[in-house]
């Protein structure tokens, strides 16, 4: 049992699986601060100097100064800048994933074959050699084509 689990992880497939969760997992890292550290701040800014990590609806019913204060108390709180946030990650990725797989289908299809050349070429049905298609009568046997 052990030999065969050992076959089926050491496989080709699973291994790039592996390779690519991981991948995955570290390109989500990278798009989330892409999101949270470089794209929000400048739209929070022209927007009124808001940050969207501490947009919130507070459900509880008392005043609390931030996201923060209020989630320590333990109030029920509805994040939507959270949401926004997450919302782009999700775009920016499969965005990229589009763009991806786009380019995995363009290197992988086939290009279509060439059209065939124009025959000019035909053999001769006495002595079986090649000759001009216009030929009327056969240049090696002299046999009459018609």
């Amino acid at each position: 049992m052990f030999k065969e689990f050992k076959e089926f992880a050491l496989r080709g497939s699973l291994l790039d699986l592996a390779v690519a969760f991981i991948m995955g997992a570290a390109f989500g890292k990278i798009v989330t601060s892409l999101v949270n550290d470089i794209i929000m701040p400048p739209i929070g800014l022209l927007l009124g100097k808001v940050d969207f990590n501490s947009l919130y609806i507070n459900l509880s019913g008392g005043n609390y100064p931030n996201l923060a204060a209020a989630q320590q108390a333990g109030a029920p709180t509805i994040n939507y800048g959270v949401f926004i946030n997450t919302l782009l990650d999700f775009i920016i990725v499969a965005f990229v994933m589009f763009l991806v797989i786009r380019a995995s289908n363009r290197l992988s299809t086939p290009k279509p074959a060439a059209a065939p050349a124009e025959v000019t070429t035909k053999e001769c049905p006495f002595c079986i050699s090649t000759i001009p298609i216009k030929a009327s009568r056969c240049p090696n046997c002299t046999s009459d084509l018609k």
